[in-house]
């Protein structure tokens, strides 16, 4: 059942034998598991169902690295978390994401790609993409558009899947009809209490920002709040362990990652259309929901001593007509808008590519005046139309933009702290400092050059490097996050290495579980989600063994 904690007629105090903090797509995975079972499972949801003002600024916090990172804003309080902004992509992590690399210090799992293997095929089915094979850090899948074909030892295309299941959506009538599962809403943690040597949790202190306090005792506990939240609770569960709980080697809250993304430079001239078509990410009528990545190999990455990363080839059009501008804006006011962060990130990074018709009110004025402007330029329509039927863009390329996207160093020095400004529930907020390495730079300068030559080479353009490229450029590198928040509690069997083991299970607390990308070594730089759900499925079959 589904509940309100802002419902006075709902109990302060709750028992349960699982609780799991988080209903996003950790949370949600592992509660279905238990559908139907005698095993009493609580999710406590900070959030409703749809954002709200005064419990999303519960994710504020600080940023103090050298590039900003908004809290707020990168993460989503509310049933179905941030996945109700996802966008849907779906790959897994490969063999050479897991193992550990000797240029890169701090990684490797303690994973083998095998022991994944069977929770990735489960996982296709929570994601709604059970049809579609999966191969070592791809699907099998053979894409709408062919890719372009490369040298397999520079660069190689994989595949991702996307789903369009929304957790929330999908599942939230068959959570709320399920009798041992409680949804909590409204209701945010503030504290695990540990007993005396805390070895074990004893219970969860919980509150509503209008002030109401209670406790959720249980005999097992999951983390699963996201990459920054996961950590802030550890940090914040000190009244035991001053330190924190798992924190006692101070690693809570370290090795934050993110998938740093940035314009890596420009493609001019040549035939661009042949690199973008098939890229694109804008669905087509019958076109299958397999796109192709165009990565660097692994045999590149360990010839030159790199990090992972793709990149994605984004066409900027010249002179758009008005007939064909009006016409699209036309489309846009009456399609439902696509959840996709990483076409919102491309158009963060190449303005030109922005799409601003949906700021705008359908108004009878608006209208009248786009059907008009589509009517006097139905010429124009008719030949981008029939240029789009022969296979090319349907408005002139004046050059492509080269996208990165990349796996990042982990770097201890990169860390979520606790600030002294404090919440709206009285705690302290977050503090994050994000920082990168000369090994980041490195990729991003030899990625660079590597996609600008084979991309150019292979439509017959010049690659024109962005300038921070340069090594002459100061300060920090030109990247933005992508809310892909990982590592800051990272999987480790050695507790001076990481605050959880295998089997994500804190270092020296019995009974305590964080799940999320925060447990991820290292990330490569494969969409974190599919990972997520997977390893979700994993900590679920450990749980039900313990549990009745």
């Amino acid at each position: 059942m589904i509940i309100d904690y802002l419902d006075r007629s709902v109990a302060a105090d709750l028992e349960a034998d699982l609780c799991i903090v988080g209903a996003g797509p950790a949370g949600i995975s592992i509660a279905r598991t238990f559908i139907g079972s005698k095993t009493r499972v609580c999710v406590v949801e900070s959030g409703g169902f749809d954002p709200e003002g005064p419990t999303q600024q519960l994710c504020e916090g600080d940023s103090a690295g050298e590039q900003r990172v908004d809290a707020g804003r990168s993460r989503m309080r509310a049933f179905s978390g941030s996945s109700n902004v996802w966008g849907g992509g779906c790959i897994p992590l490969g063999s050479a994401d897991l193992r550990a690399r000797d240029w890169v210090p701090h990684s490797g799992w303690p994973l083998r790609h095998a022991d994944l293997e069977a929770y990735y095929r489960r996982a296709r089915s929570e994601c709604g993409i059970e049809s579609h094979d999966l191969g070592d850090g791809t699907f099998l899948t053979t894409p709408t558009l062919a890719p372009v074909r490369f040298d397999s030892g520079l660069l190689v295309n994989q595949v991702f899947v996307r789903s369009q299941v929304y957790f929330g959506e999908a599942y939230r009538e068959e959570l709320h009809k399920a009798a041992n599962i409680t949804i909590l809403l409204h209701a945010n943690l503030l504290e695990l209490l540990a007993d005396s040597d805390g070895a074990r949790i004893t219970r969860a202190r919980i509150g509503s920002i209008g002030g109401r306090r209670g406790w959720v005792n249980a005999r097992q506990f999951v983390l699963a709040c996201g990459g920054i939240e996961n950590a802030r609770l550890l940090l914040l569960s000190n009244s035991v362990v001053s330190e924190g709980l798992g924190n006692r080697h101070d690693l809570v809250g370290r090795y934050f990652m993110d998938h740093p993304a940035a314009s890596l430079g420009k493609l001019c001239r040549g035939s661009p259309d042949m690199l973008t078509e098939p890229y694109s990410r804008y669905w087509r009528k019958g076109q299958r929901p397999a796109y192709p990545e165009l990565c660097l190999s692994e045999d590149v990455t360990q010839a030159r001593r790199l990090l992972g990363g793709r990149v994605r080839p984004v066409a900027v059009e010249a002179r758009v007509p008005a007939g064909v501008r009006a016409m699209r804006e036309l489309r846009s006011l009456f399609s439902r808008p696509l959840r996709d962060q990483s076409m919102a990130l491309d158009g963060q990074m190449v303005p030109a590519t922005r799409e601003p018709a949906r700021a705008r009110r359908r108004s009878p004025a608006r209208l009248a005046l786009l059907g008009m402007q589509a009517l006097l330029g139905f010429a124009d329509i008719a030949e981008a139309f029939a240029l789009k039927r022969a296979g090319g863009a349907a408005v002139k390329t004046q050059h492509v933009e080269l996208v990165g996207y990349f796996e990042q160093a982990p770097n201890p020095a990169s860390r979520i702290t606790l600030g002294a400004e404090k919440d709206l529930l009285g705690q302290r907020k977050v503090c994050v400092d994000w920082r990168f390495t000369a090994l980041d730079w490195h990729t991003y300068r030899t990625a660079g050059a590597l996609f600008g030559s084979e991309l150019s080479r292979a439509c017959g353009a010049h690659y024109d490097p962005a300038a921070w490229l340069d090594p002459r450029h100061g300060g920090p590198p030109q990247v933005v996050g992508t809310s892909h928040h990982m590592g800051t509690t990272r999987m480790s069997e050695d507790p001076r290495k990481g605050v959880v083991d295998h089997e994500c299970k804190v270092h020296g607390v019995a009974n305590l579980y964080v799940m999320g990308s925060s447990v991820f070594p290292t990330g490569g730089w494969a969409f974190p989600t599919f990972t997520i759900v997977a390893l979700s499925l994993r900590l679920a079959e450990r749980l039900r063994s313990q549990l009745p």
